[in-house]
């Protein structure tokens, strides 16, 4: 199971596009195998790891995840694409159709049947982002593109999958998806058996399954629950986000989380590993004084050398 970071910039509204740049530089410097940067409501998640393709040479660089319904999907490959020539095969596309509250309550767009609206953005960026024309007729688009772009070719498409339906359309046509809030036993009995017979009745190769999670090493597991719950607790709200935890029995988005010492944290791995995960995405979080520190220099002792 490869170990990614995912950005603590992100979320900061204080944090200057130098600053992403630079934790992206130091992921590559201690050896994480991917940097997930989340498109939230300040950086363009692409427009920076274009960026970041320029200034790292090895690290992975993956959006986690860019919506996808303000963007057509001529334009998010177009964008991905040149993000892939800079990145010199490195990037990774992460989309996914964000929440209602988001894309209906606050641009205005639909929010209507997401699941059959990724698969058509789908039927249209998938050949895209190939080096291949998209020629495509459904109820959403009507599409004849082709793109240009030296060195841009393939990306990587994850899809952030959560429920069967999703996790059906992903399995199909993307190369697998990337989960959130997810907790182990659901993505063993439900996440990863739903995308993989998918990818498999459609004679695709068996899917990528990116895990990201809140880690902490710390003294106190309990308090540290306490404090993801506080920071998280609007993922408890989120409808999609709600079902993943109602799957796996969480009254809050805390508890899914992976806190303790270090025998703790391997046991948790360990049970991500055999769910079938193949990434870990770790989102480290200030569960007590020097905890981030310190269990990014714990999953730095997992990385190969």
């Amino acid at each position: 199971m490869r170990i990614g970071i995912v950005s603590h910039t992100a979320g900061n509204p204080q944090a200057t596009l130098a600053d992403t740049l630079a934790e992206i530089r130091e992921a590559e410097a201690d050896g994480f195998s991917f940097f997930s940067l989340p498109n939230i409501f300040g950086l363009d998640a692409i427009g920076v790891l274009t960026l970041a393709g320029r200034e790292t040479s090895r690290i992975e660089l993956a959006t986690g995840v860019v919506p996808a319904p303000p963007r057509h999907p001529v334009a998010m490959a177009q964008q991905a694409l040149t993000a892939q020539a800079a990145a010199g095969g490195r990037f990774v596309l992460g989309i996914g159709m964000s929440h209602k509250i988001v894309i209906e309550d606050m641009l205005g767009l639909s929010y209507a049947a997401p699941a059959r609206q990724m698969r058509e953005y789908l039927e249209v960026l998938m050949p895209l982002l190939r080096g291949e024309p998209a020629k495509f007729e459904g109820r959403l688009y009507r599409v004849r593109a082709t793109l240009t772009v030296p060195e841009g070719t393939p990306v990587p498409c994850l899809v952030a999958a959560l429920g069967p339906r999703m996790l059906e359309v992903a399995g199909r046509l993307a190369d697998g998806t990337a989960t959130w809030m997810t907790g182990v036993r659901t993505l063993s009995e439900h996440t990863v058996p739903t995308i993989r017979r998918a990818a498999r009745e459609a004679g695709r190769p068996e899917p990528r399954v990116v895990a990201a999670l809140p880690l902490a090493l710390c003294a106190d597991p309990a308090a540290a629950r306490e404090v993801a719950n506080r920071l998280f607790q609007i993922y408890g709200t989120l409808p999609s986000y709600r079902a993943m935890l109602d799957r796996e029995g969480a009254a809050n988005p805390g508890d899914v989380g992976i806190y303790g010492d270090e025998a703790a944290l391997r046991a948790g791995l360990d049970r991500l590993r055999d769910a079938g995960v193949t990434d870990l995405a770790a989102s480290l979080f200030p569960a007590e004084e020097g905890c981030v520190k310190r269990t990014r220099e714990f999953l730095r002792s997992l990385l190969p050398a």
